[in-house]
């Protein structure tokens, strides 16, 4: 597989399982922001730099193949283990707990006020 080919196919995973629209792989990677580990952004860092090389004659023999190989291999690996629903809830239980504890606290404060003026 050419670093195109894999460069797409990480793209469309990365659409597929995280939800980040764009062109191309590097802005895809940009847009992810901490959504992905270190490791694995430095993993397809690797490959946008070397896509940007391999096109240039010159600069393609400076391109580590084997390690851009083992490198989005680990990518790839992490990709396809993200559930995209198990990521949703988890997105929709921490909005919700976050509401709750303000809702919480604003009615604490309430009777707390509606006490010290012997309303209560």
């Amino acid at each position: 597989m050419d670093l195109h080919a894999r460069a797409d196919h990480l793209a469309q995973l990365m659409e597929e399982r995280l939800d980040i629209r764009g062109p191309d792989l590097a802005t895809k990677l940009r847009r992810a922001g901490r959504r992905i580990p270190r490791w694995v952004r430095r993993e397809l860092d690797a490959l946008v730099e070397a896509l940007d090389r391999v096109d240039h004659p010159k600069l393609a023999a400076q391109v580590d193949y084997g390690r851009i190989e083992t490198g989005t291999k680990r990518a790839e690996g992490w990709l396809e283990a993200v559930d995209p629903w198990d990521r949703r809830k988890s997105v929709v239980i921490h909005w919700l707990a976050g509401n709750a504890l303000n809702i919480l606290i604003v009615i604490g404060i309430a009777l707390a006020l509606m006490g010290w003026r012997g309303l209560l």
